[in-house]
């Protein structure tokens, strides 16, 4: 069985992204405090996040899922505005409009723990653009994959997930 370390690696060797080795030892990996990492979780590399901009590396698995939440606003900021750009693979964005009658990847098991099933589908170079306070969620197909996000600063611990029990926190080593 590949261990993990060598999934991440041949996931960047495919999509031609280049992280030093201390690039790829500091990958913040989650699992959402659900302890099914291979299922429901994020490899999450990045590059800047400072009070005006953020850019990072969102490296999935095969089939893996980032589940269901929002960034909302408060009272002193507005929430996070993201594009996610495809860079390697295929990964379905679940947002908020008409429900996707036969979507290109299977739903997660929990479904009490989605409510938006309006699929767009983004290939190799192809991007999406949410709103603040827009309700997501996204899915690697077969071949997993390696998502850019270009957004206002992230403050990951204030999203918030449909499933009460996620803890945003929770990290695993590599």
């Amino acid at each position: 069985m590949v261990n993990i370390h060598d999934k991440i690696t041949e996931l960047l060797t495919l999509s031609g992204i280049f992280l030093t080795k201390n690039e790829i030892e500091r990958l913040e990996l989650t699992d959402f405090g659900l302890n099914d990492f291979g299922n429901t979780g994020l490899i999450i590399h990045t590059y800047i996040n400072t009070e005006r901009c953020c850019a990072k590396e969102l490296i999935m698995l095969p089939h893996q899922v980032c589940p269901e939440h929002t960034h909302p606003s408060t009272a002193t900021r507005q929430g996070k505005e993201e594009t996610f750009r495809c860079r390697f693979g295929k990964v379905s964005v679940f947002i908020e409009g008409n429900i996707t009658t036969q979507p290109a990847v299977e739903l997660p098991k929990d479904l009490a723990n989605y409510t938006v099933f309006h699929e767009v589908v983004l290939n190799k170079g192809e991007q999406l653009t949410l709103s603040p306070n827009a309700k997501h969620w996204f899915k690697a197909h077969a071949e997993g994959a390696i998502v850019s996000e270009f957004s206002t600063m992230s403050n990951d611990d204030t999203d918030v997930f449909t499933n009460q029990e996620i803890n945003r926190a929770s990290r695993l080593s590599v």
